[in-house]
């Protein structure tokens, strides 16, 4: 009896010391002094708690410690696999390095959970945009607009991606739409000028 109220006393005094780290960490934080942010959660660090992981993961993104941050999201990520935030945590310090292939292998897996995860659908399409893969950013965008039939960053990609597969009229459709969202916009008139 007395180990179990002895243990018991032990949980509760962890879990007041874990939530006001927390607590603590959070007004470093706003106050912009993410090292002592950092020092208050890595006085309570349990390499099995995702919570804790995930915490040190955005503050040693914050100090541009972009190696030790996607550590953390890593970890996370181990603890619960199929937690989108830590994934999406994860991609942060990985563009940030520049690592592209690694940001689009999170961002599928996001996908193979959640298919219907319109902002990574919106950065899958537009990675594969940039490497010229019209075709596959194609797929993504378009059931990104067909999610959202009157979303500007959708329609507008949606768009130039026809263009650039040479689907001249589709093109021209979607631009005139984001045309309706945005009246004056740069982008929509310059892909419509060069189809004409």
């Amino acid at each position: 009896m007395a180990f179990l109220a002895v243990n018991y006393l032990f949980a509760q005094n962890y879990t007041e010391k874990l939530l006001n780290s927390f607590a603590t960490s959070y007004t470093y934080e706003k106050s912009g002094d993410y090292s002592q942010a950092i020092k208050v959660m890595k006085d309570v660090y349990d390499e099995k708690s995702y919570e804790i992981n995930l915490r040190l993961g955005w503050l040693t993104y914050l100090t541009g410690n972009y190696t030790e941050s996607a550590s953390y999201y890593n970890k996370a990520m181990q603890l619960q696999p199929l937690s989108e935030e830590a994934r999406l945590g994860y991609v942060l310090p990985a563009s940030a390095m520049g690592n592209w292939d690694a940001v689009l292998r999170e961002y599928l897996k996001i996908l193979e959970n959640n298919p219907y995860q319109t902002n990574v659908l919106y950065r899958v399409g537009n990675i594969y945009y940039a490497r010229n893969d019209f075709a596959k950013a194609y797929t993504y965008f378009e059931k990104l607009v067909n999610l959202y039939p009157f979303s500007y960053d959708g329609l507008l990609m949606y768009a130039w991606t026809n263009l650039k597969l040479g689907k001249y009229k589709e093109a021209k459709i979607l631009f005139q739409k984001v045309l309706m969202l945005s009246p004056d916009d740069a982008s929509a008139k310059e892909g419509l000028a060069l189809i004409k």
